[in-house]
């Protein structure tokens, strides 16, 4: 961005060729003049949030049940008199819709994982196409494909806080802030059940449970006015009628136990299928090939025909497949072949939409895995120690542990999954084997399969892979290794202007910012003044004049609620921080004054540093002579 001299500014407004402010421009200024307190803006687009996703879940689940009812009833009506086989035209005929859908949008835009990473800088933007994904998620839905709805739900109510971030161009902590209350509202909207909503976009979405609570009050009332609306639109009711829970014995705790190991398995196949599905028809595995030369418009075709050949002979795998669940749940009559065939089945169909271009959730498909697993469970004890009966509950208890273990381990959220049952059974009864089988799933899962290393940190500040012993490096190295010891300081009394020009004459990207005693009160990046300053320039008729900018000073604009990291902490923790609001530095504090800095933490300065400690360390393999990393380091 060009800045200009005070005296130009003027010049520039009353030019014939300065752009007229656009409609997102004129909805920021119009927030803008609101913009007294800024916690009460952000709460207000939670509103917004929550009232514009629980509309959206609404419609998308009508749209749903529109196309459901036109292809299983009104298309099969018509066809159906030729045979039984004519329902597996209703797959292939969704396959062929949304294959036609791909091939006129090429891409459905980003899901819930790459809009974390935009939130987190780690992704350049692409353009959202939200309506047309809801659309093909509908089709893929109501024809049979074997995904859920929540993920789209979810993924609606994303990608509307990040269009609405957008268009008020917010910061990028309020940005990921605004992702995590639309995701949390999506969930609160599809399953009816906003505590679980808001404890995942916490614990998934934004990465912890332990944030500030203005940003908890956000999510919050996200979740509510969009479970609100949902239950005006869809109804009060729960996703699933939930039978009555009976404790037989306290005995029975360790079967619950034997429960979450096994589900732990399941959630492992089910990750590893989709995985392996997904490089089958990518042709990434060798004897597959020929998949990869196949158009991808054509490939839903294909899966949509194998699911209906399929669903022939078993139709509980078509769709969503909530009914089949609630059957299960309501004790209907499963013999143990046919829950373990459902289960194996609805695995590979689950894998198979979602690798062949369908568009769907992966939640509903696990709570489908993990109540086929629980009841089987169930029956299988049954069979192998009749004498324990009498002391177990019936075969429903166990599918709603499964339900909540299989999901829980999948996402890697048993916060979620526990809130999510319990606000659907509303029974205290249940937590105690719900948190064992919770628990111990989500626990294996970790250990056998970790989702965060040192190795993803190392490659986000810019490594490339890395050994284990080479991820080792950043153990070794505490924050005062990697801290620019004398960071640029700007009083918060300073004008916006001058404050960009003597950072653009500094070619700094960001500064703390401090008060007349030196205190820390604030940080400053180059992203901030830029947004200043194109809010100004969107509004040359808006009445105000370059003496009312340079009112605006960087305590005005500078983020106030900030990270800290101390000195003598291990770089590896900085870096969860850094990574947990998608920041590009962080202040170094003293512990005992955090008020006192002792310097700025920047991740380019910390992908060099250990960068630096990697080579050194493979070059003492050639050249033992040479300083140990830790005496490099140190020096």
């Amino acid at each position: 961005m060009t800045l200009l001299p005070p005296n130009q500014f003027r010049k520039v407004k009353e030019s014939p060729a300065f752009p007229t402010p656009s409609a997102s421009a004129r909805l920021t200024h119009l927030l803008n003049r609101f913009q007294a307190s800024p916690e009460t803006l952000v709460l207000f687009l939670a509103v917004l949030i929550g009232g514009g996703t629980g509309m959206g879940v609404v419609t998308f689940h009508y749209l749903i049940q529109l196309i459901h009812d036109i292809m299983l009833e009104n298309f099969m009506g018509q066809i159906g008199i030729w045979g039984a086989w004519t329902l597996a035209c209703v797959p292939t005929l969704g396959g062929i819709i949304v294959g036609l859908m791909r091939w006129r949008t090429q891409d459905f835009g980003p899901g819930l994982s790459s809009l974390i990473a935009v939130t987190q800088g780690r992704e350049v933007k692409r353009q959202l196409r939200p309506v047309t994904k809801m659309l093909a998620a509908a089709v893929s839905l109501g024809s049979g494909a074997s995904l859920g709805p929540e993920g789209p739900s979810v993924e609606i109510g994303a990608n509307f806080g990040v269009l609405l971030s957008d268009v008020l161009q917010v910061s990028q902590e309020r940005q990921r802030l605004l992702l995590g209350a639309g995701a949390a509202a999506g969930l609160a909207a599809g399953f009816n059940a906003p505590i679980a909503g808001v404890f995942f976009a916490l614990e998934v979405v934004m990465g912890t449970t332990s944030f500030a609570t203005s940003a908890v009050s956000v999510v919050l009332l996200a979740a509510v006015v969009a479970a609100l609306i949902a239950q005006i639109g869809l109804g009060a009711q729960p996703a699933f009628t939930l039978p009555a829970y009976q404790v037989r014995s306290l005995l029975e705790l360790p079967l619950y136990l034997g429960l979450g190991l096994g589900a732990s398995l399941v959630s492992l196949t089910y990750g590893e299928t989709i995985r392996l599905a997904k490089a089958i028809f990518a042709g990434r595995i060798p004897g597959f090939d020929v998949l990869s030369k196949i158009p991808q418009p054509v490939q839903p075709i294909i899966g949509g025909a194998i699911i209906g050949v399929v669903a022939l002979q078993y139709p509980q795998i078509l769709g969503i497949g909530y009914g089949t669940v609630q059957a299960m749940l309501q004790d209907q009559d499963f013999s143990l072949e046919l829950l373990l065939a459902l289960l194996a089945l609805k695995l590979l169909m689950t894998a198979l939409s979602s690798a062949s271009g369908f568009v769907g959730g992966l939640f509903a498909p696990a709570m489908f895995l993990g109540a086929s697993f629980g009841s089987a469970y169930a029956k299988l004890l049954g069979l192998v120690a009749p004498n324990i009966s009498e002391y177990m509950a019936g075969p429903p208890a166990y599918a709603m542990v499964g339900m909540a273990a299989v999901l829980a381990a999948s996402v890697r959220a048993p916060l979620t999954a526990i809130l999510m049952l319990f606000e659907l059974t509303r029974d205290y009864r249940i937590v105690l084997p719900l948190m064992a089988a919770v628990g111990l799933s989500v626990w294996l899962v970790e250990r056998i399969k970790p989702t965060y290393s040192s190795n993803s940190n190392l490659q986000q500040i810019g490594l490339s892979e890395l050994k284990d012993e080479q991820a080792e490096i950043l153990q070794k190295i505490v924050v005062s290794d990697a801290m620019s010891v004398e960071p640029k300081k700007l009083p918060a009394n300073l004008g916006i202007l001058e404050a960009a020009m003597e950072m653009v004459s500094d070619r700094t990207r960001s500064a703390l910012v401090i008060d007349t005693a030196g205190s820390l009160v604030g940080i400053i990046s180059l992203e901030d003044i830029n947004r200043t300053l194109s809010r100004w320039q969107n509004y040359p008729n808006s009445g105000s004049t370059t003496e009312n900018h340079g009112s605006q000073t960087l305590i005005d604009i500078c983020t106030k609620e900030i990270l800290y990291a101390w000195e003598d902490e291990p770089l590896s923790e900085a870096l969860d921080r850094m990574s947990l609001r998608g920041l590009h530095q962080l202040p170094v504090v003293a512990r005992d004054n955090p008020d006192f800095i002792l310097g700025l933490l920047e991740r380019e300065q910390v992908g060099l540093i250990c960068n630096l400690a990697a080579t050194r360390q493979v070059l003492r393999y050639y050249l033992p002579s040479l300083p140990s990393t830790d005496q490099v380091i140190n020096h």
